[in-house]
């Protein structure tokens, strides 16, 4: 039976009902993109003074001022990257941990087999930093001043040269398998579980050379403790003009390592959102790309879409690469 009461008055409080409940969401909506309210993790799959852990702590100090909390780096070396994988992936996807995401380890998720993680469906893009060369470094004591001179001695002793890794799968390995087969010569690959290791025991020439990127390589280079015979890009490198490039003298050769930055998947978008909108801001700023620059970083600074785009091209092209090494464990 109807109430004989008008249709706005029976509305008008159902209106105004709607408009508070709509009220009383916005600034919850709005409390959950204030990010971050604490410290966050950024975990590096490689060790302390490394190129990907000198890049990432640049990264971290930079958001850190902007963010008003601590990015807290925490290199977690060993298999290549995996093991950094693992642990990222099994962290709540938050936003409060994140991941550099490199070349080595997407080489080793190519390179290893049984991984319990997979790249593409476990992790989300952020910001694409930018790429980097390798520098094959040689012991000073190796009677080789060349690339050229190296390869000589290479097959007139082959197995007896030894050439040091982050470890089996990773980019330093397969940047020197790709130079044994395409010089067809042979020399004893040894891993580590990390780069600076390697590095150390090319300079007491427990190995003979080894392979880092630029950050990790020059101050090195600089002191004299190692020679550098080439750079794994097909240019050269601006921070060592007077280093050929290893494809002057191998053609076809090319490597080359990047840094970006991703997040578990399920990571709220509106968090990952708004991380690549502020990194991809900072690295657009004159003082610290020069920063990054001056730390051997061709810096790219894309969002989160160039990342996807980069990640799926980079998947093909090191597939080619595995394939074409023989890598594949």
């Amino acid at each position: 039976m109807p109430s004989g009461r008008p249709v706005a008055a029976v509305a008008r409080p159902v209106l105004l009902s709607l408009l508070m409940a709509f009220g009383a969401v916005l600034p919850a909506a709005h409390a959950q993109l204030q990010f971050p309210v604490k410290p966050i993790r950024l975990i590096v799959g490689s060790a302390a003074g490394s190129g990907p852990d000198i890049i990432g702590r640049a990264m971290a100090d930079r958001l850190g001022e902007t963010w008003g909390q601590r990015m807290i780096v925490d290199p977690r070396p060993g298999a290549a990257g995996a093991i950094s994988a693992d642990l990222a992936m099994a962290a709540v996807p938050d936003g409060y941990t994140m991941m550099m995401l490199t070349s080595q380890l997407f080489v080793a998720s190519q390179v290893l087999t049984g991984l319990k993680f997979d790249l593409s469906r476990d992790f989300q893009s952020i910001a694409l930093i930018g790429t980097v060369p390798f520098v094959l470094l040689a012991n000073t004591q190796v009677p080789a001043k060349t690339l050229r001179e190296l390869v000589e001695l290479a097959r007139k002793a082959p197995g007896t040269l030894r050439y040091g890794s982050a470890g089996t799968g990773a980019s330093e390995h397969l940047s020197g398998v790709l130079l044994t087969q395409l010089t067809r010569t042979d020399m004893l690959h040894v891993p580590y579980k990390g780069v600076p290791q390697a590095i150390a025991d090319a300079m007491a020439n427990e190995v003979q050379v080894t392979y880092a990127v630029v950050p990790a390589a020059i101050p090195h280079v600089q002191s004299g403790r190692l020679r550098a015979l080439g750079v794994t890009t097909p240019v050269r490198a601006p921070l060592l003009p007077d280093v050929p490039s290893i494809s002057e003298v191998v053609p076809g050769y090319a490597m080359y390592g990047w840094y970006s930055i991703v997040a578990p998947t399920g990571t709220p978008p509106a968090v990952l959102n708004q991380a690549s909108a502020e990194m991809v801001r900072v690295m657009k700023e004159p003082a610290f790309g020069e920063r990054l620059k001056a730390l051997g970083v061709d810096l790219v600074a894309g969002d989160r879409q160039v990342l996807d785009k980069w990640r799926s091209e980079e998947l093909q092209r090191i597939r080619a690469v595995v394939k074409m090494a023989g890598a594949r464990q």
